[in-house]
């Protein structure tokens, strides 16, 4: 018995991500994407890519100049080790001064540090070649 309790304590791994909090995380982003909430947007992100994100949001003037008017989360799949997800997504975005729309297809990859799910790479977008 007493092996038994050693070595489940030893062998501790960490869980893979949970599905039920991928969700969350996808939605929470794509939300704070289309209501220009770029600080909480910025905390979804690795961190090793907030600060160049936040700058380029200053940069860009993404809080006058960016607007999602639409969003549709296609296709989560899901690593078969739990710590990586794919999410397809059609957004429809503007950047002033075009006034022109633009519906892109973006895969957002996800991935679960520390406890959380947070957005690694994107591509297509808004953020096109920002997060890769």
């Amino acid at each position: 018995m007493f092996a038994l309790l050693l070595g489940g304590a030893c062998a501790h791994t960490p869980p893979p991500g949970d599905p039920e909090t991928l969700r969350p995380a996808v939605e929470g982003f794509h939300k704070n994407l289309r209501w220009r909430n770029y600080r909480a947007l910025s905390n979804l992100l690795v961190p090793e890519e907030r600060p160049d994100f936040e700058r380029k949001r200053r940069e860009l003037h993404d809080d006058r100049d960016l607007t999602i008017t639409d969003y549709e989360i296609e296709d989560v799949k899901m690593a078969e080790d739990g710590k990586r997800a794919t999410v397809q997504s059609r957004i429809q975005w503007m950047r002033l001064p075009s006034a022109s729309e633009q519906t892109d297809t973006v895969t957002s990859e996800f991935v679960f540090r520390d406890g959380v799910w947070l957005l690694e790479k994107q591509q297509a977008g808004p953020f096109a070649g920002e997060l890769e």
